[in-house]
């Protein structure tokens, strides 16, 4: 599900000081393996939680078989093979 049709968003990694724009067909996962970051993955779909991230700000939207409704609530993890952002940037531990 590349992208899931959502509009375009900025990522920044905290960790690295870089940002990244996510555009409308893109995954995070993608763009950030585009860039040179060496990021776990399996699935690619949302399914193995391999790529389980944690999130420092942002709203998301969640496109993940993995988390728990609690989970997603907490909004503090998220899978960046398939799930977005629903605002304008989001803040990751990378």
């Amino acid at each position: 599900m590349a992208g899931g049709g959502s509009a375009g968003f900025t990522v920044v990694c905290a960790r690295s000081q870089q940002e990244f724009w996510i555009g409308e067909n893109q995954t995070i996962l993608q763009v950030l393996r585009e860039s040179g970051m060496r990021l776990t993955s399996s699935c690619e779909q949302g399914i193995c939680g391999a790529c389980e991230t944690k999130v420092l700000s942002g709203e998301l939207d969640h496109h993940d078989f993995v988390l728990s409704s609690e989970e997603r609530e907490r909004g503090d993890v998220m899978m960046i093979c398939c799930s977005r952002a629903k605002g304008d940037q989001l803040v990751l531990d990378l």
